[in-house]
């Protein structure tokens, strides 16, 4: 599903002392099977701004379209809108409160009266695209596995709605490297099978760069850049002034540079800098 958003502004506590602006003329448009990085400063505005895109806040002004269906209307059903996009919030496992895995990855779908069948065809496919196999899990309480699982079982809960539009809210948050790396590879494993349109919010410079198709950078309720990654992190200098940074990589890569190596400016991720040094050795 596309995403085209006209004009959105936000303001907390309009007309009173406590006056603050967290979304200031934002006019973007997202196409149908992207994968979307949204970085920013603590304060930026992502979080205002991806509540949104499912109606858990409601615009001042400006308005947001899903699929030409204009969200922001207040004859739509919210119910309606919040099938089709899937939000994952930041530490997600705190919402889990059933007595099984799968009556909690359920429990979206048995509300919307899906048959049975269908139910639990639907928590198999969710607990496979998030790395947990169906026989051995499914029994287990989610409040006895490790943190890494009880994230991918929240996951699982919301991609069992089966939402076109699927948004991330820091989902590697508190998590160890492995847990970290393992969630990162279920999101892009739903993003290549599900096709759907992906919203990762982060503050990993690297995860967004070997993920996202573009990068959505907020400050101050603004967007700086809507680009792809290469594009984007070519601001070096502007991004350090909001309060971000450049892959580590890149910085590698410059070095490498100086000490005259012959670096490919395309450089974003590990796995780019590890072939451009033996392609170099090669030619020494």
């Amino acid at each position: 599903m596309s995403i085209k958003v006209e004009n959105l502004k936000h303001i907390y506590a309009p007309n009173t002392p406590f006056e603050t602006i967290a979304l200031d003329d934002i006019n973007i448009e997202i196409k149908t099977g992207e994968f979307i990085g949204l970085i920013g400063h603590t304060g930026s505005g992502k979080s205002t701004f991806i509540q949104h895109l499912n109606g858990l806040l409601k615009s001042n002004y400006g308005k947001i379209f899903i699929n030409d269906l204009d969200i922001t209307d207040e004859k739509i059903s919210l119910t309606d809108v919040r099938k089709k996009v899937g939000l994952v919030f930041q530490y997600p496992e705190y919402q889990l409160f059933e007595e099984t895995i799968e009556k909690d990855i359920a429990f979206g779908p048995r509300n919307l009266g899906l048959v049975e069948d269908e139910i639990t065809q639907r928590v198999k496919d969710a607990m496979q695209l998030v790395g947990l196999e169906y026989e051995r899990s499914k029994d287990k309480s989610p409040f006895d596995i490790s943190g890494g699982q009880k994230r991918r079982v929240a996951i699982a809960g919301v991609i069992a709605m089966k939402p076109e539009i699927l948004i991330l809210d820091e989902p590697t948050a508190g998590l160890d490297p492995k847990g970290r790396d393992d969630i990162l590879r279920n999101i892009k494993e739903i993003h290549e099978k599900e096709k759907n349109t992906i919203i990762l919010v982060s503050h990993s410079m690297e995860d967004v760069a070997k993920l996202a198709d573009r990068l959505l950078v907020m400050n101050r309720g603004k967007v700086e850049f809507f680009d792809t990654p290469k594009e984007v992190f070519k601001h070096e200098e502007r991004l350090k002034q909001i309060g971000l940074d450049v892959p580590k990589v890149l910085d590698l890569a410059k070095k490498l540079r100086e000490q005259g190596f012959d670096i490919s400016d395309d450089i974003l991720t590990i796995d780019d800098i590890k072939l451009e040094i033996l392609k170099n050795l090669k030619e020494k």
